[in-house]
């Protein structure tokens, strides 16, 4: 799995000129599956997210979790993540699962984040076409492969 994890002050998520996700201070991940991914991936992600220390303390100082500071989520799926651009112009998805792997690796990994904070986290829609909005805080943008557990 790949994820891209952009901490936020406000997101939110559109489909068909309709808000489906919204939060304020927080996270957006979007997250990519490949074929080879499995609950071992999930986990580890999901863990790692969830104690990522990249919110700002009473000093300043990127000392706190969102878990530590109570910050809200949004996850969306993104398949362009695993975009091999090698060979030509063209990125190929070779790599990205295909929806009926991917979805359900999907769900699995909402609901260990859901567990991992305690709370719900919102989503956007697995394969819709979302517009994605967001003021990125920092920028604090940081990717992370379940693969190379960076």
């Amino acid at each position: 799995m790949k994820a891209v994890i952009q901490r936020v002050s406000s997101t939110s998520v559109i489909i068909d000129a309709k808000i489906v996700a919204n939060i304020e201070k927080g996270l957006l991940v979007l997250v990519g599956i490949e074929e080879a991914d499995t609950k071992d991936d999930i986990e580890w992600l999901s863990a790692k997210i969830a104690n990522l220390r990249i919110f700002g303390d009473d000093n300043g100082v990127m000392n706190l979790s969102l878990k530590e500071m109570g910050g809200d989520m949004i996850i969306v799926s993104q398949f362009t993540l695993h975009a091999a651009t090698k060979k030509g112009n063209r990125p190929s998805y070779i790599k990205a699962a295909k929806p009926v792997v991917a979805i359900p690796l999907y769900e699995a990994f909402i609901a260990q984040m859901e567990q991992e904070l305690g709370k719900k986290v919102q989503t956007g829609k697995f394969g819709a076409d979302m517009k994605v909005a967001l003021i990125n805080d920092g920028p604090v943008t940081i990717l992370v492969d379940t693969k190379n557990k960076e």
